[in-house]
């Protein structure tokens, strides 16, 4: 029988970000790549966020991010508010901290039912990117895309939040076709490990309209990791101040790039859609 089958599932998303969160911390065993397909091709998400028993003493659980495609993620802050909504009514704590292959993400609850994750400092250098040469200046690389000499999309800045992002400057977030520019991207030679890419409009000096295309997921309503990328580009670029609101399609995220300890925090919504379980008959259809 297929490891997923007969598990009950809660399908959740923040800002959009299609979430479905699968906890295993009584049953921790390995879920294999197509069978992460199998479940996207009959409830769509973005992110699935598998919880584990706690790895490090004082953290609460482990927890796996995978994408549509059964690859795996370093960091996903929607989904992460997601799993701290639902350990917060579950233990009654204010505070918690998540361990996840890109470290660990503390969480709070903040006002008006929302909830803030420390994302933790963005990793600037290339090679911690990484990209497949060096760049002494990862503010604005060398790449583009479209004709020659008039370019759609060019001078990306890249930012490492537990994930690689590319941001690309535009007047417009809707004027580029990212269906189409975004897959090209994401697997570009320059990314070894591919890369979220995102459209970015500064609308002002305290707000960021934003367009995402996720590595292994695709366009998506939100994601938290790319809202944390923009604003820390924005502000090395001087287009934004360190707090700013950023607009997705799925709704808005208050990203803060603190001074203090280099760290990045997000906050924003948390909405649970339906519980279910997934069918045995949709893994033997994959097979």
């Amino acid at each position: 029988m297929a490891t997923l089958a007969d598990r009950p599932f809660l399908k959740m998303n923040g800002a959009g970000n299609a979430i479905i969160v699968l906890d295993l911390r009584a049953d921790p065993v390995s879920i294999p790549a197509d069978e992460v397909c199998a479940v996207a091709a009959r409830v769509p998400f973005d992110q699935m966020m598998v919880l584990y028993p706690p790895r490090t003493p004082g953290s609460d659980a482990y927890v796996r991010i995978l994408n549509q495609d059964g690859s795996e993620s370093g960091a996903c802050g929607n989904g992460t508010r997601c799993i701290a909504d639902i350990v917060f009514a579950e233990t009654g704590k204010d505070a918690l901290l998540f361990e996840t292959r890109a470290g660990l993400l503390p969480c709070v609850r903040a006002e008006g039912g929302l909830i803030t994750v420390d994302m933790g400092p963005p990793r600037l250098r290339w090679d911690e990117i990484p990209l497949a040469e060096p760049f002494a200046d990862t503010r604005a690389i060398e790449l583009e895309i479209g004709p020659r000499g008039a370019p759609i999309l060019h001078s990306p800045a890249v930012v490492n939040m537990g994930n690689p992002h590319a941001i690309f400057w535009v007047d417009d977030v809707e004027a580029v076709d990212l269906a189409r520019v975004g897959p090209l991207l994401e697997c570009h030679p320059l990314f070894p490990e591919r890369a979220n890419i995102s459209l970015a409009q500064v609308i002002d000096r305290g707000h960021i309209r934003l367009k995402v295309w996720e590595r292994g997921a695709g366009i998506t309503l939100a994601c938290g990791s790319a809202a944390c990328a923009a604003v820390v580009a924005a502000v090395r670029t001087r287009r934004t101040e360190r707090k700013a609101r950023v607009s997705l399609p799925g709704g808005d995220l208050v990203i803060e790039w603190r001074h203090s300890d280099d760290r990045v925090l997000m906050t924003g919504p948390v909405e649970h859609e339906f519980a279910g379980r997934f069918d045995p008959h949709w893994f033997e259809a994959a097979a």
